[in-house]
């Protein structure tokens, strides 16, 4: 029995399917803590410690998402 090999779309670019924006959610932001979650003891992490981190990369993702968009935009305004 044969086995169908993958499709590697570098090498076969008209195979590759268009991302619509339902492929490429905008990112969702971290849940931050409530006050009443810190013990206040001065964990090192702190649990705030975790959400700015989250935070930070949230932010990176939001960037990285706009600049995909504004791009599908150029190329399709129509989009």
């Amino acid at each position: 029995m044969s086995q169908a090999s993958p499709v590697n779309p570098a090498a076969n670019p008209v195979a590759s399917p268009v991302a619509s924006p339902a492929d490429d959610p905008r990112p969702v932001p971290p849940e931050r803590p409530g006050d009443d979650e810190c013990c206040g003891s001065g964990c090192d992490p702190c649990i705030f410690d975790y959400y700015y981190q989250e935070l930070d990369r949230y932010r990176e993702e939001l960037r990285a998402w706009e600049a995909r968009q504004a791009a599908r935009h150029a190329e399709d305004p129509a989009s």
